[in-house]
């Protein structure tokens, strides 16, 4: 099976997956069981599990499984397994493996293998106690800007003229096929109508692409057309229909199994929110911080003496909120009314928040309070729905979030969208902020990819690993179909990877519909769905339904480990497993064609056994089988998902 002495080393694995730890998510005090798999041909003589415990260092030998009733379950055939128990007291435990053969000690972590004894950064993490929002594992997100998607009802659409905001009128866009302003002509003024109703009427839709979730930008009273300038975080705005049309909302698509979280940014709020309210447009100005210095309000902002106030990123429109005020808290998080609360309890039972700027939400030079508010706000969500999603804002490396008591995951830019992107030729997006970055043209190999996609997972615990929000693109970045220098078959391996990536897949609205927009534009990611197109008739919706079904069905995706198995010159391939599901994605951005060889051994005998002619879609492969490697001919700039399951 094994081609050279060392390839026992690629079936080396472990996990905090069911398949590998007895109760993923332990309480403390539990006692769990560990284990590892390794190719049963392997010159393996003991296997010893390092750990810490009360800060002392153990070495627990783990036993060779022979049960058959325990190997069948878990452990594919051609691999041994070692197990050993461990009680859990503390909040969470780190762990590496110890590996002896005749001559030498291997040291195994999440970040491979080496012949030294490694550091702690890098150990297998198991958190006790997490609420883990389960549901999120395998779910297929579908992120709805509302203003945009459809107009269920006419009757509550703006009317041109109706106010003015921040010197501007409010217009109404008489053609829902129009092409968005930007901002410097519309000022976010521009509305298409588009409204809760609207997304009522389109469940059916979603329900047939595979949706299990839906992702709602704000739909709070706000001025403008994105409602991160919040007016009041208390109530929907009336354009989109009011608080009657999301309990009703909620109703259908949790009588369709569709998830939904909602959007806010309690960072900063608007100018014209009752609470601050500069220039009574919305509220008389008795009411509000800005004007009345005696107000409870005063205390949520940062006031100079001259009034003048901090806002965020010197946008002078979204004043920043003050976190040493406990009323604030008390009203957004703390309260059995605060906002946080209000809307996960009924009628609306909302599914979780994703919070807006999260990234520097609570952090204000001498005042760094993140740390001490985050925790706080996971308490009082988790109190009134354990399973609430936790979704934060954040474009770069957020780990220190991402231990169990503050986010469950960032929008996984970091992880998904960024590092994807740019393997397929797009520049980083960070680094087109900078002339002296964005100039450099360089071609990301596999090598670099698989690097940043481990230097990330490597070092998540397995239970958060699972949660995390992959995407390609959302609101604030320009579509990537939209991208002339894109090509077809670089965005679909760009929506491949990020399917199969761990963690869950959302969809902005409109990818499957081949959404017209421009780049890099903000407003070009805006565009209003265009409804009178045949949109699942086009080769998008067919990629997406295809792999939203396989998403949500297979466990694989929900429980399954991943590991990369080739990573040369630009072609990448990854695979996502259990002991009986084996998935392999395979993405090239290369300009030549290329053989790879995967050796699908590690995974057990039984999945050399039966190939598949063509891989999920329907495109013919060309493949061979040697001793328990598979080669796999990729034409030039081709991907696959490769389906090697044991039916």
């Amino acid at each position: 099976m094994m081609t050279n002495n060392n390839d026992w080393l690629k079936s080396v694995y472990s996990d905090g997956s069911k398949w590998f730890v007895s109760n993923p998510l332990p309480k403390k005090g539990e006692k769990i069981t560990i284990a590892l798999q390794v190719s049963e041909d392997s010159p393996v003589k003991a296997v010893v599990l390092r750990t810490k415990l009360n800060g002392v260092e153990r070495l627990f030998k783990m036993k060779k499984i022979t049960d058959k009733n325990i190997l069948a379950t878990n452990t594919a055939n051609g691999l041994s397994r070692y197990e050993t128990s461990i009680q859990v007291f503390e909040k969470e435990l780190r762990y590496q493996f110890y590996l002896t053969t005749e001559d030498c000690i291997y040291y195994y972590t999440e970040n491979g293998i080496t012949t030294y004894i490694p550091n702690e950064a890098y150990d297998f993490r198991i958190l006790t106690d997490y609420q883990q929002p389960t549901w999120v594992k395998n779910a297929v997100f579908y992120q709805i800007f509302p203003e945009r998607f459809c107009n269920g009802n006419p009757d509550n659409d703006v009317k041109d003229n109706e106010y003015v905001f921040d010197g501007y009128p409010v217009k109404k866009v008489k053609d829902w096929n129009s092409v968005p302003e930007e901002y410097e002509k519309a000022h976010c003024l521009d509305f298409y109508g588009g409204d809760l109703e609207g997304i009522t009427q389109k469940i059916p839709y979603l329900k047939k692409l595979g949706i299990t979730a839906i992702y709602l930008n704000p739909i709070f009273y706000g001025a403008t057309v994105h409602k991160y300038d919040c007016l009041d975080y208390f109530h929907v705005d009336p354009h989109f229909g009011g608080d009657e049309a999301f309990e009703e909302l909620c109703k259908e698509l949790h009588k369709n199994d569709i998830k939904i979280i909602l959007d806010v940014s309690i960072n900063h709020t608007g100018i014209a929110c009752k609470w601050f309210n500069r220039d009574g447009t919305f509220f008389p100005k008795s009411q509000g911080a800005f004007n009345n210095p005696d107000s409870e309000e005063r205390e949520f902002y940062f006031f100079g003496k001259d009034n003048s106030y901090k806002s965020w990123f010197n946008v002078t429109t979204l004043p920043t909120l003050n976190y040493t005020s406990e009323k604030l808290r008390n009203r957004l998080y703390r309260d059995s009314d605060s906002l946080v609360k209000k809307w996960l309890k009924p009628p609306y039972s909302t599914d979780g928040w994703r919070f807006d700027v999260a990234d520097t939400m609570a952090r204000n030079d001498e005042l760094q309070l993140h740390h001490e508010v985050w925790p706080e706000i996971r308490k009082s969500i988790k109190e009134e729905n354990s399973q609430a999603y936790i979704l934060a804002e954040d474009w770069s490396d957020c780990t220190d979030f991402l231990n169990g008591d503050e986010w469950d995951s960032p929008m996984n830019y970091i992880g998904s969208s960024r590092p994807i992107r740019q393997f397929f030729g797009e520049t980083d997006i960070l680094n087109t902020r900078l002339p002296e970055l964005n100039s450099v043209k360089y071609k990301m190999t596999a090598k670099d990819f698989s690097g940043r996609i481990s230097s990330i997972l490597n070092r998540l615990p397995f239970a958060i690993r699972q949660v995390q929000f992959n995407l390609l693109g959302s609101h604030d970045l320009p579509r990537m179909h939209n991208n002339p220098k894109i090509s077809k078959d670089a965005y679909k391996g760009a929506v491949i990877m990020m399917f199969t990536l761990p963690g869950s897949a959302n969809i902005y609205y409109g990818d499957e519909a081949e959404i017209d927009g421009t780049a890099p534009a903000m407003e070009g990611c805006r565009y209003p769905m265009p409804w009178d197109k045949d949109i699942e008739s086009t080769d998008a919706y067919k990629m997406y339904s295809t792999l939203t079904k396989i998403k949500t069905t297979s466990p694989a995706f929900a429980d399954g480990g991943f590991k990369f198995l080739w990573d040369e010159d630009y072609v990448v391939a990854f695979a996502r497993f259990t002991p009986k599901d084996l998935f392999i994605t395979v993405a090239s951005s290369d300009t030549e064609d290329r053989e790879i060889k995967l050796p699908i051994y590690i995974f057990g005998k039984d999945f050399s056994k039966n190939i598949p002619k063509t891989d999920v879609f329907g495109n013919k492969l060309e493949t061979s089988v040697d001793s328990g490697f598979l080669k796999v001919k990729i034409p030039a700039g081709k991907s696959y998902l490769i389906d090697l399951s044991i039916k």
